[in-house]
């Protein structure tokens, strides 16, 4: 298995040590967040190749979590790892988006088993299609629709739409877009990033003369949701 990128989301400070130094013996980069907002946040930059998630964390449940990163469109491939492990409890991870469930404890040799399975499926299944308001964004054929029009795109504009799209309703920093499009530990001018809004706020608005993009002054932008 090639070198992935993790996210361990456990507020438990033993097993969300151990869980980082294990994985990263593994061979993998790890990233360990303590709680709900924080595991939402890291998850949705969508970074990771894959998500170990607790599902009782302090502020949003995990469970709270998931349902989120799949109503936005984020199918990062999630392993629920908790205390409860009840049938009732199982299928109630696996509704929620779960792609496996791991009952507390367990032995790193078989998380690390799932987490490679969970990958390989992620690999070979069909990438989503996104939608917001009249706005389509197919993944699998990297077509852009505006109601029944197809809007041509650069690489850079269609990821830069596809970030937006995935956080549709909300604001997303000129930083995040930044590391989106060029790398994760992006520090130089954000600046550049009005350029392309621009250009794709420009070949929307040829296709439909409704707004999609706002400006938030001193935050960002957003794609509207509806």
């Amino acid at each position: 298995m090639t070198r992935l990128n993790l996210l361990v989301v456990e507020d438990d400070p033993v097993i969300g040590k151990s869980l980082r130094q294990g994985l990263a013996e593994a061979g993998h980069d790890c990233e360990w967040v303590k709680n709900g907002d924080d595991g939402l946040a890291g998850a949705g930059s969508q970074q990771h190749d894959a998500i170990v998630l607790d599902i009782l964390l302090p502020g949003i449940s995990g469970l709270d979590v998931l349902r989120d990163l799949r109503g936005r469109g984020i199918r990062t491939p999630a392993i629920l790892l908790t205390a409860l492990g009840s049938v009732e409890e199982r299928v109630a991870g696996l509704n929620a988006g779960a792609d496996d469930y791991l009952v507390k404890p367990f032995a790193l040799p078989e998380l690390l088993a799932r987490i490679e399975a969970v990958c390989r499926r992620a690999s070979s299944r069909p990438a989503p299609m996104l939608q917001a308001g009249v706005l389509q964004l197919d993944l699998t054929n990297r077509r852009v629709t505006a109601g029944s029009k197809e809007v041509d795109l650069s690489p850079t504009e269609f990821s830069l739409l596809e970030m937006l799209m995935r956080h549709a309703g909300q604001v997303v920093t000129r930083k995040m877009l930044c590391e989106h499009l060029w790398k994760s530990d992006w520090e130089g001018a954000t600046n550049v990033i009005e350029v392309h809004v621009n250009r794709l706020r420009n070949k929307l608005e040829k296709i439909t003369p409704q707004p999609l993009i706002d400006t938030v002054r001193g935050r960002g932008y957003a794609v509207r949701a509806n």
